[in-house]
């Protein structure tokens, strides 16, 4: 049986009428929440269309929505027949393997990597994995402090000013600085990780975990003092007083945090790939732009587009996950 309440917003009205529950209101939240958008959607490509055929830049016309979807099928293209080449490419190696496997039963294979020039789906992969390496470990950082500077009036006056300080340092001012603590600290001669990998992921975890730590605090300072007062009556352990009361308490804004921080990472991923020309869909971008072509600019709206369409997807994943984990099942999550 499916639960509604973890069904996303726009199909929780279908699946209610599904069931047979209340028709008409139903119907009602179901144009609020989905037709409502769509029509918003179609006027903002018509508005596009129209501003782009007036834009004239040193490429040409700026791209339409009809140029933007031609790219996008080119760059699909691109993608399988750089698939099929590395399927060729290992094949070959296969082949002659077994042909000196055959001549010389000693002889071990060895299997090389294909090192041609990643696609615009393998930069998505890439950017994806790092964003979401710092993200976690950023995560895993910001949560457990939140909890402590928030049970601590001492720790919450030591630790706010430092907060305040490095909470709005830019990306673009911590890149260089952890570039060169990487290039130092992690030097190895077969490194498991690239370093253009761990700079950032740093750089992401830096700038992204403070909206998680704040929010977390702010989400265990505010536990009613009655949850505090049952805690104290049943002589709670600060593990157990944690585990019972403070979590679940702070879940609401400890996912405000995490959201914010989610999209907070992903955007700044981007500018640090572009920035240290590090593998991902912000080097695309860049590379388009240095390439100058007649298709670079549909090719970057493309990336822009998948940019933001990721974003949103995240965040509509973060909030399915608090829905999950939420205690209070009737909350109203947008």
């Amino acid at each position: 049986m499916i639960n509604v309440s973890t069904l996303p917003a726009w199909l929780e009205p279908l699946a209610k009428m599904a069931k047979g529950e209340n028709l008409v209101q139903n119907s009602q939240m179901l144009f609020s929440r989905l037709l409502i958008p769509l029509a918003g959607i179609l006027v903002f490509l018509m508005l596009w269309h129209t501003a782009a055929s007036n834009i004239d830049t040193s490429l040409g016309k700026f791209p339409g929505p009809a140029e933007v979807y031609h790219q996008a099928q080119g760059l699909i293209s691109e993608h399988e027949r750089e698939r099929e080449r590395a399927a060729a490419f290992y094949e070959r190696q296969e082949k002659r393997n077994a042909e000196r496997v055959a001549k010389d039963p000693s002889y071990e294979p060895k299997i090389r990597d294909y090192t041609g020039k990643p696609t615009f789906f393998d930069q998505i992969g890439t950017s994806l994995i790092t964003v979401m390496s710092g993200f976690v470990l950023a995560s895993l950082l910001a949560i457990p402090l939140g909890i402590v500077i928030g049970l601590s009036s001492s720790l919450h006056s030591a630790f706010n000013p430092l907060i305040q300080v490095f909470k709005p340092i830019s990306p673009l001012a911590w890149l260089p600085l952890v570039t060169m603590l990487v290039s130092a600290l992690y030097v190895s001669d077969d490194p498991m990780l690239p370093k253009s990998f761990i700079t950032s992921m740093i750089t992401v975890m830096l700038c992204c975990l403070w909206p998680t730590l704040i929010n977390t605090a702010v989400g265990v300072v505010s536990i009613p003092d009655d949850l505090a007062n049952v805690s104290r009556v049943l002589r709670l352990s600060y593990l157990e007083h944690v585990r019972k009361i403070v979590l679940p308490s702070a879940i609401p804004m400890i996912f405000t945090g995490l959201r914010l921080s989610l999209s907070i990472a992903w955007m700044v991923l981007i500018a640090a790939e572009m920035l240290a020309q590090n593998p991902g869909l912000g080097k695309f971008v860049w590379d388009e732009f240095q390439n100058g072509s007649s298709s670079s600019l549909g090719r970057i709206m493309v990336a822009v587009l998948t940019i933001g369409l990721i974003g949103f997807l995240l965040d509509r994943a973060m909030l399915m996950l608090q829905r999950l984990v939420s205690w209070d099942k009737a909350a109203t999550l947008r």
